[in-house]
């Protein structure tokens, strides 16, 4: 509740009327019976009334009579009596005259003078319209933005689908069972990027839910790459971690790349297999891993020149600031990317994993 503020003297009261008219800001000065004792010159310009004829008047009677509305009526005598505060209350004042509607912030602040005989309250405002029709221009125009990147991340995901299909379609063409690979491995690339960009045309924070984002990924580089579904099978264990668009990139190019050497490796001769693509986070820390029951690492594996796979996956794990790490399992392997505070010295000490 506003807290009177006591006129003591004469003098002081014409000292307030001087300060209400020549106030750059629009303020009335209104007494119990909400007339008009005061009002500066910049409320009689801004809304268009004639000041001989308003002093004295009923405030609610000014002008047209678009100031007399019942909520702004029982507010201003809620003020008067003490019982309530106007503080940066937001109204519609309706006025042919004025143009209009124009969107106005009042604020009311009750005066007291010293023996509490007379009771005088000071009504300030300003009028937003101008700012309010700017705030909603931006929000339209972020609002297009969004729509429109939206639009433009739907054509290109469609486009890298197509491009996909094209390679994939080649690929089977092909004669040569190693062009046949590297088409067949270009074309889960693409489709990774693909599968990211329908994931940003859905999202509206350019962000990207990594458990739908990993399952959509999974099913095409396995309608690619698994010619029988009884045989090999993808699994995604995720949790309900949401990345920015940059990290997913480098994160589905991972499950990409390793899902591709598992395929290739890990399961020849026919061999029956799953492959889990899971990720994990904790605050800062997450762990994004590859693991198949398949016939595990080659003995000659350290030795091996890293192939293309295995160098896109170390510069897209150091882009991340998280290290690669590769365990032998009984039967099949497990390759994670770790992003830990923790060093990598210490972790691979703890872990006892071996680095690539």
């Amino acid at each position: 509740m506003a807290v009177p503020t006591p006129l003591h003297s004469d003098g002081s009261i014409a000292l307030a009327l001087a300060v209400v008219g020549s106030s750059t800001a629009p303020l009335v000065l209104l007494d119990g019976d909400l007339n008009v004792i005061a009002a500066s010159a910049s409320f009689f310009t801004a809304f268009q009334i004639d000041p001989a004829g308003a002093v004295g008047e009923s405030f609610l009677g000014l002008g047209d009579g678009e100031w007399n509305l019942p909520r702004l009526r029982s507010l201003l005598t809620a003020t008067l009596s003490g019982a309530a505060d106007v503080d940066a209350y937001e109204m519609d004042l309706k006025s042919k005259r004025l143009g209009g509607a124009r969107c106005l912030l009042l604020n009311a602040h009750l005066l007291a003078y010293g023996d509490g005989s007379e009771v005088r309250m000071l009504l300030g405002m300003s009028d937003v319209t101008d700012a309010k029709a700017s705030e909603k221009l931006k929000d339209d125009l972020l609002r297009e933005k969004a729509i429109l990147l939206q639009e433009v991340q739907h054509r290109v995901a469609n486009s890298l689908q197509i491009i996909a299909s094209v390679i994939l379609q080649s690929a089977r063409k092909s004669q040569s069972d190693e062009t046949r690979t590297y088409l067949t491995d270009a074309h889960s690339r693409v489709m990774s990027v693909a599968a990211l960009q329908q994931q940003l045309a859905v999202s509206h924070l350019g962000e990207v839910v990594l458990k739908p984002y990993f399952d959509q990924l999974c099913v095409s580089v396995a309608a690619s790459m698994i010619r029988d579904h009884d045989q090999l099978s993808l699994h995604v264990d995720c949790d309900d971690s949401v990345v920015g668009a940059d990290i997913s990139v480098s994160l589905g190019l991972i499950v990409t790349e390793l899902v591709i050497n598992s395929l290739k490796h890990a399961f020849p001769g026919g061999r029956k297999g799953l492959i889990t693509v899971s990720y994990t986070a904790h605050g800062p820390n997450w762990t994004l891993a590859v693991a198949d029951d398949g016939v595990g690492m080659p003995k000659d594996a350290e030795s091996a020149t890293p192939g293309l796979g295995t160098s896109i996956v170390e510069a897209l794990a150091k882009q991340l600031n998280a290290r690669v790490q590769v365990i032998g399992g009984h039967p099949g392997t497990t390759v994670s990317i770790v992003h830990s505070q923790i060093s990598a010295v210490d972790a691979d000490a703890m872990t006892g994993g071996q680095a690539v």
